[in-house]
Order: structure tokens, then C-alpha cells, then sequence
């Protein structure tokens, strides 16, 4: 546990969204109308997840990120600081409803994921030069695409500028992925969907590891393609290419994993440990998040993860 006074390495930028989970027995096709057993409102956001998962395992984090001034947006707020996130960037947005996704989850723990930005689409440079101290102070920046490309750019620029590590986590992918972001980038985690909509490679076989140089030559100084059950796979300009080992678990819930994993990394990293130890405790992290239902309450506190790992 951080002194309130002691400044966090790691800070993220992100969005913020209360999800309106539906538990169904599988993801409906096109025109098809099922029924739910169960529905909850939880809070999520890529930005958010990822925040209260480094808050948790790094023992502290700051956030900007915006919400609307409704009952969603002290949700949000109060669930930030519940996992030890400092919200002093947290920037509320009069007129705009704070951002929310519908989710469906299947009996395997799939999911299918609809997001509304809300506030989150009007966070713009000009918030983040606001909050420039916060990245003065942090060492990891950790930034997801559910906020806008050029406040994602802008964020990017200005961390490089003070010789910050920046960690991106390419979801979702756009039309258009500005060229210039990739220069500025340290560590890019695609998922291997993610990985075929930057490159327009495929995802058949081994195709992730010709995605994976593609963005290096684009730039990116280490790349980590997230592959679901059959681990990660990382090419890296200092520890070359190499496989992490998923952790074998049943599965209930995937919708934070992704954002688990992410975050461990950064946290990791932050200690100074390796691209490969980072990502094999990721993986650790995330085999626990899969387990548990629900976003950031599915995430391990710091002593279940000394008693698991």
C-alpha cells in the first residue's frame, strides 16, 4: 500500500463505461431474438478494467478518463478509487451521459461486446495537457482506442517526449490506425483479431508471427500478441521472439482478461522484470480473471495473487 503522498508509476488513460451484462445460453446470429436469465450493471471500460487491475496488483495507479455528471459517472468514480486508483484526472463532461457497453456472455464465458463512448468520446488533448503532472510522475503510460485517436496520439507524443514507456492495448482497432502512433509506441498487445485488423494479415497458424514483425517494422519496439488458450507470443528488439504458456482453467467469464493481462504487464514491467516474466505472469493473472464473473470484480487482490502464483 502506497503513502498518500508517495507518486504512482503507473498511469492509464482510458475510457470508463458501465456495462449492462446479459448472461445467455449463446451469442444470437443476425435477426435472431433470445431470451436471459440473468442481467447485472457493472463497472467496466477498457481504460477502467485496466486501471483497477494495476491498482490491485501494482499496489496504486492514476487514471484520466471522463464521465457524464450522472448516478453512472459517481459509480464509476467511487469503483476507481475502491481498487486504490488516484482519480484526481478524472474529468466530468456536462452534457454527455457517461459511456456504457451491452455484453453478452455465454455458458462457455465468450463474450460480445457493444460500446456507446458517451463522455469518453470527448476526452481531448487539451484534458490530457491539463493533467500533464500525472504523466511527468508515472513511468508506464498505459492507454487503450475506446477514447479518441488523436487524444490517444497526443497523450502518446507528449510521454515519449519525457522518455516514457508507452504500453498500448489496440482495442478496438479503427479504419484508420494513424501511422505516426506505432513510432511512439514501446509495447503494442493485440489480441490476434486485433493483430489481422492492423496488419491485414491473417489469423491461420502461424500468421501471428509475420503480424508481429509487421508492426515492428512499422516501428513498435515490442510487440505481445495475446492468443487466447494457446498463450502469448512476443518479438521484442532486446529479448528476440519467443511463446509464453497459457494457464489451463475453465473458463466462466474472458470479459476482463484481456484487460487483466494488460495491466499485470505494465505492473510487472514496472518492477523491472522482462518482456517474458511480464507476460508469463499475465497470464497467471488473467487464468484467475476467466474464472470469476463480472469485469473488474473478477480481478485477484495482491494476496490471492502471493497465494495462486
Amino acid at each position: 500500500m502506497k503513502n498518500k503522498d508517495e507518486q504512482n508509476i503507473i498511469l492509464v488513460i482510458g475510457s470508463l463505461n458501465m456495462d449492462l451484462v446479459a448472461e445467455v445460453d449463446h451469442i444470437p446470429a443476425v435477426g435472431e431474438t433470445i431470451l436471459s436469465d440473468s442481467f447485472t450493471t457493472v463497472p467496466g471500460g477498457k481504460g477502467a478494467n485496466q486501471a483497477c487491475a494495476a491498482g490491485r496488483v501494482a499496489g496504486g495507479c492514476s487514471f484520466i478518463g471522463a464521465i457524464g455528471n450522472d448516478g453512472y459517472g459517481k459509480i464509476l468514480q467511487e469503483s476507481l478509487q475502491n481498487f486504490q486508483v488516484d482519480t484526481k484526472g478524472l474529468v466530468v463532461k456536462q452534457g454527455k451521459a457517461s459511456g456504457m457497453a451491452v455484453v453478452m456472455v455465454n455458458k462457455e464465458g465468450n463474450n460480445s461486446i457493444v460500446v456507446i463512448p458517451g463522455a469518453n468520446g470527448a476526452l481531448t488533448p487539451e484534458d490530457i495537457a491539463s493533467h500533464q503532472k500525472l504523466i511527468e510522475e508515472c513511468e508506464i503510460l498505459v492507454m487503450q482506442l475506446e477514447i479518441p485517436l488523436e487524444t490517444v496520439l497526443y497523450a502518446a507524443k507528449l510521454a515519449k517526449s519525457m522518455g516514457k514507456t508507452v504500453l498500448l492495448d489496440p482495442a478496438p482497432v479503427p479504419e484508420a490506425f494513424p501511422e505516426e502512433l506505432y513510432r511512439y509506441i514501446d509495447l503494442i498487445k493485440p489480441n490476434e483479431t486485433e493483430l489481422e485488423r492492423l496488419t491485414g494479415l491473417g489469423t491461420q497458424g502461424e500468421d501471428y508471427i509475420s503480424g508481429a514483425a509487421f508492426l515492428r517494422q512499422k516501428g513498435v519496439k515490442n510487440v505481445l500478441v495475446t492468443l487466447g488458450e494457446k498463450g502469448a507470443y512476443f518479438d521484442s528488439e532486446t529479448e528476440g521472439k519467443g511463446f509464453v504458456a497459457a494457464c489451463p482453467v475453465e473458463a466462466v467469464d474472458t470479459t476482463a482478461a484481456g484487460d487483466a493481462f494488460t495491466a499485470a504487464v505494465a505492473a510487472k514491467l514496472s518492477e523491472g522484470a522482462c518482456l517474458r516474466e511480464a507476460a508469463e505472469f499475465a497470464s497467471r493473472v488473467s487464468s484467475i480473471v476467466v474464472t470469476r464473473k463480472g469485469a473488474q470484480s473478477s480481478i485477484p487482490t495482491r494476496e490471492e495473487l502471493i497465494f495462486s502464483l
